[in-house]
């Protein structure tokens, strides 16, 4: 996704460097930035439960003090952090689009 989404973002940067700016781009551009919505949307649901599950584990273990809720809250701590960094990327993907969204549609009038 994030190599998809970088190729995405040169190839309108080209586009509008080249003044190559047009109705289908924007319309393009506004179906591409809805996908990735979505897919920010639902990052942003499995983000929230995993760092939901690791907080429970570790209170668990606190509690309960049995090996295995440690070992639980360590794998979902390892889960928990490439999320972060994943969906961080996701908005800040989605971000840019916006702008050269509307940048596109500034210089098409």
């Amino acid at each position: 996704m994030k190599k998809r989404l970088d190729d995405y973002i040169k190839e309108l940067e080209e586009a509008i460097e080249k003044k190559q700016v047009s109705k289908k781009l924007e319309e393009e551009v506004f179906t591409k930035i809805q996908f990735t919505q979505h897919e920010r949307l639902i990052h942003l649901i499995v983000t929230m439960f995993m760092g939901l599950f690791c907080v429970l584990f570790l209170l668990a273990f606190i509690t309960l003090e049995q090996i295995l809720l440690l070992l639980l809250f360590v794998i979902t701590l390892c889960l928990f952090i490439p999320y972060i960094f994943h969906y961080y990327y996701l908005e800040n993907g989605t971000q840019k689009l916006y702008d050269i969204y509307f940048e596109i549609k500034n210089t098409e009038k």
